[in-house]
Order: structure tokens, then sequence, then C-alpha cells
């Protein structure tokens, strides 16, 4: 690859950042994860996945499903069409800036 064709400007800045590049990863790999589940795995606080959670829910990458099981408040994260294909172009993209 020559200077001319390395572009990191490429790569979707929604995808990109830390938090949200591990929240799409795991969630490409689960069907479904609750909000809980994804803060463990990530390591977040409550406040900073429910910030990085609205940008790809407003980027169209991810699904929001709020219910209730019992009396608790119960909030389900999955990928949407979109969201797969985003974060597939993403990774194709990181492959070829990278040379892999």
């Amino acid at each position: 690859m020559n200077d001319a064709e390395f572009n990191a400007a490429a790569l979707d800045e929604v995808i990109h950042g830390k938090l949200r590049l591990g929240m799409m990863a795991y969630l490409s790999s689960v069907s479904a994860a609750s909000f809980t589940e994804l803060k463990e795995k990530t390591g977040s606080s409550d406040g900073n996945l429910s910030v990085h959670m609205r940008k790809l829910e407003e980027a169209g990458y991810i699904l929001v499903e709020k219910s209730f099981v019992g009396r608790r408040p119960r909030t389900t994260l999955k990928l949407t069409a979109s969201g797969r294909k985003a974060w597939i172009a993403y990774l194709d993209e990181l492959r070829r800036l990278t040379g892999g």
C-alpha cells in the first residue's frame, strides 16, 4: 500500500471509539445482550455506556428494547442489519489499512 492509499479517515468514527468498538465487537458475537451484561463485558459505568449506546442507536447500528421483568426494568441491545453491515465494513477497512 502506498501513502496515497492509506486513509485512516475511512474508518467509521461511530464505531471507532474504544467503548463503542467493544460494544460492537461483543454484540456481533451474541444474538442480544442485556445492558448489565454489556456493562460487565466492557467494564463501563452506567452513564458512559448509556451515552455510547445512544450514539450507536442514533446511527441505526443497534436496536434498544426496553421491557420489564416482573417490576424490574430490562434493557436489551442487539445489532441491526445495518449495524452488522457497518461492523463488517469497519473490519474490512481496518484490514485494508493494516495490510492484512
